[in-house]
C-alpha cells in the first residue's frame, strides 16, 4: 500500500526540481513571445486607462460638463478598476493567470467600443465604470504571470523591460490623442483602443499557463510540459542561477489560501507597505496625468492641440526613467530606487509650489520632470508587489494592492479639483509634495528582493 506521506514528499521534490529548472533557463524566444503578447495587452490597458484624459477637454465644451462631473467621469473608471483588481485577482488564483487575463482584456476592449455609442454624460459614466473593471483586472494578473516566468537572476530587468510597455502605452496615448482627437473626434480614441484589444485577448488564450501556478495546484505533469517547451527554446541552461536549497520551504501542492493570509504575521507588514505605496504613488501620478490637459486648457488658456501635446510630455519622460530603472534596478535594489524617486519628485513639486505657478512654462517644466522621476516607481511597484507574495496568493495579493492604486487614482482628481477651487494651482503641487514625503517614509520599510528566488522571498 502506498504511503501518503511518501507520495507527498515525492511530489514536493518533483515540484522543487521543476522550479529549479524553471529558474535556470536564461532569457529565450519563449520568454519573448509571452512578454510581447502579454505586453500588448498591458499597452492597450494603459491606452484605455488614459484615453479619457484626452477626450475630456472636448466633452467639457460639447456636453457643458462641470468640474464635478469631470471628476466623476475620471473617478468612475477608477472605481471600476478597483473592483476589477479584486475580482480578477481572485479569479486568477482559481482559473489561472492566462484565462483570467484574457477575460479582462476582452471586457475592457468590448466596453471601449461601446463607449463610442455614448451620446450623453450618464451613459459614458456607466460605460467607463464597466470598462474599468477589465482595465483593473488585466494589469495585476499580467504582472503575476510575467513575474512567475521571469529568470531569477535578471528578474528586475526582465520584468521592467516588459512593464515599459505601460508607460509607452501612456506616451502613445498622449501623442496620438493630441493629434487624433482634434482631427477625428473624441470617439476615435475608444475605437483605436477597442479593436486591437479583442484580437490580443484571443492571443493570450493561446499562451502557456504559468508553471508556478500549475505546480501550486498540484498539476505537475502540465507544468513539466510547459517547462520542457521553455527549455527547448534555448540551447543551454543558466548555470549561474542557484537552485532552491532543501531549506527553502515550499507550500504543499494544492493548498490555497484566501485574502486573510495577507494579514498573517509573515505578510502583514508587506501588505501594509505596498498598499500605502500604491495609494500615495498613484494619487500623485494619476491626479497629475488626468488633470494636466484640462488644467493647461482651462487655467492657462492653451488651445486644445497645444494643451494635449504639453500634457503628453510627462509620459515621454516616464518612458526614459523606466528604461533607466530597468537597467539599474537589479544593482540598486527596489527600495533604494523607490526612495530616490520619491525624494526627487517631492522636491520638484515643492519647488514649483514655492516659486509660484503663474507661468505655464514653469509649470510645464517642473510638473513634467516630477512626473518623469516618479513614473518609474509607478512601474516598479508592479515588479515589487508580486515578488513579496507566494504563488498561492500572488495574484490576489497583487490585485488587492492595485485596488489601492484605484482608490488613490480616484481620490487624486477630486483632491486636485478641490485644491484648484480653494487654493489655486500652487496648492495642488504642495499636496503632491506632501504625499511624496509620506511615500518616502513608507518606502524605507520595503524588504529588498533583488537576486532572490520568489520561493525564498515568500515561502
Amino acid at each position: 500500500m502506498n504511503d501518503p506521506g511518501s507520495n507527498a514528499d515525492e511530489s514536493a521534490e518533483r515540484g522543487r526540481s521543476l522550479l529549479d529548472r524553471l529558474g535556470s533557463v536564461p532569457f529565450s524566444r519563449w520568454h519573448m513571445k509571452a512578454r510581447i503578447i502579454m505586453g500588448s495587452a498591458t499597452f492597450f490597458d494603459a491606452f484605455d486607462a488614459l484615453s479619457l484624459a484626452f477626450v475630456l477637454p472636448v466633452l467639457k465644451d460639447l456636453w457643458s460638463l462641470t468640474p464635478g462631473q469631470i471628476g466623476m467621469l475620471i473617478s468612475s473608471g477608477y472605481l471600476g478598476q478597483f473592483l476589477g483588481a479584486l475580482a480578477f485577482g481572485s479569479l486568477a488564483e482559481r482559473l489561472g493567470r492566462v484565462r483570467s487575463a484574457s477575460l479582462a482584456v476582452a471586457l475592457m476592449s468590448v466596453m471601449g467600443l461601446i463607449c463610442i455609442l455614448s451620446g450623453r454624460y450618464e451613459m459614458l459614466l456607466v460605460c467607463r465604470f464597466i470598462q474599468g473593471i477589465g482595465v483593473g483586472g488585466e494589469v495585476p494578473v499580467a504582472a503575476a504571470y510575467i513575474n512567475e516566468i521571469s529568470p531569477t537572476k535578471a528578474r528586475g530587468r526582465f520584468f521592467m523591460l516588459y512593464e515599459m510597455i505601460f508607460p509607452i502605452g501612456l506616451m502613445v496615448t498622449g501623442q496620438l490623442g493630441a493629434w487624433l482627437v482634434p482631427s477625428a473626434g473624441w470617439q476615435s480614441m475608444f475605437l483605436v483602443g477597442g479593436i486591437p484589444g479583442i484580437l490580443i485577448a484571443i492571443l493570450i488564450v493561446r499562451l502557456p499557463e504559468s508553471p508556478r501556478w500549475l505546480i501550486g495546484r498540484g498539476r505537475l505533469d502540465e507544468a513539466e510540459r510547459v517547462i520542457e517547451k521553455l527549455e527547448a527554446s534555448t540551447p543551454e541552461r543558466n548555470s549561474a542561477t542557484p537552485p532552491l536549497t532543501p531549506a527553502t520551504p515550499l507550500a504543499p501542492a494544492g493548498i490555497q489560501t484566501g485574502w486573510r493570509e495577507l494579514f498573517s504575521r509573515t505578510y502583514r507588514h508587506r501588505t501594509l507597505v505596498v498598499w500605502g505605496l500604491w495609494f500615495c504613488t498613484y494619487l500623485v501620478a494619476n491626479g497629475l496625468n488626468n488633470w494636466l490637459p484640462t488644467l493647461y486648457k482651462t487655467v492657462y488658456h492653451l488651445d486644445l492641440k497645444t494643451a494635449l501635446h504639453a500634457a503628453s510630455m510627462t509620459n515621454v519622460l516616464q518612458v526614459i526613467a523606466t528604461l533607466a530603472c530597468a537597467l539599474m534596478v537589479d544593482r540598486w535594489g527596489r527600495r533604494n530606487w523607490a526612495s530616490a524617486c520619491y525624494v526627487g519628485a517631492g522636491v520638484l513639486f515643492a519647488l514649483l509650489a514655492w516659486f509660484g505657478t503663474d507661468s505655464v512654462v514653469r509649470v510645464g517644466i517642473f510638473a513634467t520632470l516630477a512626473y518623469g522621476v516618479l513614473g518609474s516607481t509607478n512601474v516598479l511597484l508592479y515588479l515589487y508587489t508580486p515578488e513579496v507574495y507566494p504563488t498561492r496568493m500572488r495574484a490576489v495579493g497583487t490585485g488587492l494592492a492595485t485596488a489601492w492604486l484605484r482608490l488613490g487614482s480616484s481620490a487624486g482628481p477630486a483632491l486636485v479639483a478641490s485644491c484648484v477651487v480653494f487654493g489655486g494651482v500652487s496648492a495642488v503641487f504642495w499636496l503632491f509634495a506632501i504625499v511624496c514625503a509620506i511615500a518616502l517614509v513608507i518606502s524605507r520599510f520595503m524588504i529588498e528582493t533583488r537576486q532572490r528566488t520568489l520561493e525564498e522571498i515568500a515561502p
